[in-house]
């Protein structure tokens, strides 16, 4: 699909987003092997955790699903059935990352793939400590998809994973579930803790010392009412469309606030970006709250000021490096991105799609092996660009391409799906 986009002139009004990606995949895994039936409410729309729920479908799950309200008759830790065929992820590595942990303490073999983007994605990640429980898992040259899980007869571990990553964190805890015993992963910096606070609404035992998690195996997980508060990924475009347009308002309603996610808005902040934080006081296990997005006075104002992103914040902010590499060309100091190898091995190698759209809008980049460097205070010129499949790429540059000064085109715009169908309707919306 190519997708025309014009120049906006500001953003204003009130909007609510779908429910997070991250939570929604969890909340079905899980409420998958609860006892009972839980019901989620603003379920994400995306593909990604579409293809979860048909995985656990195929599992022998009962999954009822009405617009964003998704019902799950949980059949326990050990309800799960063989599937008659190999599990479908498509897009997602959230999907085949975490549930493997799941399969690898069945008493069956499955096997896991999904699309020609996933068979390139490394899992030795998740494999490598789910081999030390005691899985049996075979994959394409050894490390990519599909992935072949004979379900074993898992043991307790201590792990410390080698990178920053709660996907090989979840898998850890997942296959945990089914251990007689405690498994525990020790973090060198903190990863988002959706996965423990699921696991604890649901009814785990989960411990926390220092940077190490703990779970009890076999916990009595039980089915309840669950909300997915609405996607601070997916905020952060319309964040910086407000900020980006002069003039602009814009609320954003019901975002999760979780303290492991909100490095974004802490780099804003740092950037001295405005924008208001309200947090609701009636948050359930995942905290919420409207965001209160201001433009420039003028066109000439630039929108942030721009600096340094490395290390232990990278890791924070992985999935908004192509919108802040985008708000960083209109940035006053520019914006310098670092360890953030993890970018080449994403839907696509996005160090390279990043620079490779900037320099279609006239934009000066220069890329590393671990990120990026965009000078500030320049100009986005009308482009043909292409999301290359990515789901990211395509909604940053169609944020890009607002700001350009004259119409833009996006092959491949359908990408946006993977994650956020309603993006283009709500960026319209919004935008005058």
């Amino acid at each position: 699909m190519r997708k025309t986009i014009t120049p906006g002139r500001r953003a204003s009004g009130t909007v609510r987003l779908p429910g997070d990606k991250s939570i929604s995949h969890r909340y079905a895994m899980l409420t998958s092997i609860a006892e009972g039936v839980s019901e989620i409410s603003n379920y994400s729309s995306g593909a990604d955790c579409a293809s979860t729920i048909e995985c656990m479908r195929d599992l022998g799950v009962k999954i009822e699903r009405e617009g964003d309200r998704v019902t799950v008759h949980g059949v326990g830790l050990d309800g799960l059935a063989a599937p008659s065929k190999q599990l479908d992820a498509g897009n997602s590595g959230s999907t085949i990352r975490m549930l493997s942990g799941i399969l690898a303490g069945q008493g069956f073999t499955s096997s896991i793939g999904g699309d020609e983007s996933l068979s390139k994605r490394p899992m030795k990640r998740i494999m490598t400590p789910l081999q030390q429980m005691g899985a049996r898992i075979t994959a394409t040259d050894g490390e990519f998809p599909p992935l072949t899980i004979e379900g074993a007869k898992l043991s307790a571990i201590h792990y410390e994973p080698p990178m920053a990553s709660a996907q090989v964190k979840t898998a850890v805890l997942f296959g945990g579930i089914y251990v007689n015993g405690v498994t525990s992963v020790r973090e060198k910096s903190q990863t988002r803790n959706h996965s423990e606070m699921a696991l604890e609404a649901l009814g785990a035992e989960i411990e926390y010392g220092g940077s190490t998690i703990r779970l009890k195996g076999r916990p009595n997980l039980t089915g309840r009412k669950l909300r997915v508060p609405s996607d601070l990924s997916s905020a952060a475009f319309f964040i910086a469309v407000a900020l980006m347009l002069p003039g602009s308002l814009l609320r954003i309603e019901g975002v999760g606030l979780n303290p492991t996610r909100t490095d974004l808005l802490d780099v804003l902040l740092e950037m001295e970006a405005d924008i208001e934080i309200q947090p609701h006081p009636d948050s359930s296990s995942e905290p919420t709250g409207t965001l209160v997005v201001r433009g420039p006075k003028s066109a000439s104002t630039p929108v942030v000021r721009g600096g340094l992103i490395e290390k232990s914040l990278t890791a924070g902010v992985i999935d908004e490096i192509p919108i802040l590499a985008v708000l960083g060309a209109a940035s006053l100091d520019g914006l310098e991105i670092r360890d953030a190898k993890e970018l080449r091995v994403k839907e696509t190698d996005r160090i390279k799609t990043i620079a490779a759209n900037l320099s279609k809008m006239g934009i000066k980049v220069e890329a590393f092996e671990d990120g990026l460097r965009v000078p500030g205070r320049q100009h986005f010129q009308p482009a043909e660009l292409d999301s290359y499949g990515d789901h990211r790429i395509a909604m940053a540059f169609a944020v890009a391409a607002l700001k350009a000064a004259g119409p833009s085109v996006i092959d491949n715009a359908e990408a946006a799906n993977v994650s956020f169908p309603e993006f283009y309707d709500l960026l319209e919306a919004v935008v005058s």
